[in-house]
């Protein structure tokens, strides 16, 4: 990877946002690469060294690692296991995923994932988080033949107000929120990890043999919407939003003059906005900006 440096800052502060220390040991995938798309991760390799980004890119996951290291910390000496590495083998591949704390207790395990996120991340359920807890509760059960029987996360809120969260009971109350993550059953673990498994495999056997990737699917292409503002003219905000331009319209006419809808275009914002730094090279992204269509490459 080409690393930038756009803004001019000092050296010292480029190399504090670059450093990075971490290794996923000598798996095939961690979690996080299994739960993300195959065609991403496979694109970031073939071009890591074409790929550039700034070091103020770097910024939040780098908050995001010190903030699990000041927890690491405060947990030595104490009744839990902190940033434990685990590997399982399955289907030939050697699968691993760092929990950041478990608590073991007789009936069973407690894990807890740490996240430097936004308020809206907790007000928006992530689906992303479900399938990594229980991935690695998978991790846990293969790994150690203990049960997970209870996850979590500790979202830091790096966005948090004060004063929205006294005006509003739906806000969340503390800049440290806990969200449970249900625990699947052992069965529907298995049956994901098997999955995720597969997929990147067939992935990989696919560009070993010059066939075609995997879609991104809308989920992975963070994908938004096309939707239909009612809006009053001279004022900013809508006054609801729609999914169809029918119900938009239908809704302006029963208010009467002086109402519009405003289209409002959807996007892959993944793919637009290059989060995944492989756009350029991705052709079912380039498919999709000229025919306005990512589902078919």
């Amino acid at each position: 990877m080409k690393i930038t440096n756009r803004f001019e800052l000092p050296d010292v502060v480029v190399r504090a946002l670059v450093h990075s220390d971490y290794t996923r040991g000598d798996s095939v995938r961690s979690v996080t690469q299994l739960i993300d798309s195959p065609r991403i991760g496979i694109l970031q390799r073939e071009h890591d060294d074409e790929i550039e980004q700034d070091c103020v890119d770097f910024l939040w996951s780098r908050f995001g690692t010190s903030v699990h290291t000041m927890f690491e910390v405060a947990a030595e000496g104490q009744d839990c296991i902190s940033e434990e590495r685990l590997f399982v083998e399955h289907r030939d591949w050697r699968i691993s995923g760092a929990i950041d704390l478990q608590h073991v207790e007789p009936d069973g395990v407690v894990i807890s994932d740490y996240k430097v996120t936004s308020v809206w991340s907790v007000i928006f359920d992530k689906q992303e988080w479900h399938h990594q807890l229980n991935a690695y509760a998978w991790l846990v059960r293969k790994a150690k033949g203990l049960p997970v029987k209870q996850a979590r996360i500790i979202a830091i809120l790096r966005d948090w107000q004060r004063r929205k969260a006294q005006e509003d009971a739906g806000y969340p109350q503390s800049p440290i929120t806990i969200i449970d993550i249900p625990v699947w059953s052992e069965d529907e673990q298995d049956a994901y990890m098997d999955q995720r498994v597969q997929l990147h495999q067939d992935a990989e056997f696919e560009r070993g043999t010059d066939g075609d990737l995997p879609l991104c699917s809308a989920k992975e292409r963070w994908q938004k919407d096309t939707t239909y503002a009612a809006k009053k003219k001279g004022r900013a905000r809508a006054l609801k939003i729609f999914s169809s331009q029918e119900d938009a319209d239908a809704y302006i006419e029963s208010l009467g003059a002086g109402h519009f809808v405003e289209e409002r275009i959807g996007e892959s914002t993944r793919c637009t906005q290059n989060w995944c730094r492989v756009a350029q090279w991705c052709d079912q992204f380039q498919v999709g900006e000229n025919n306005g269509s990512f589902e078919e490459p």
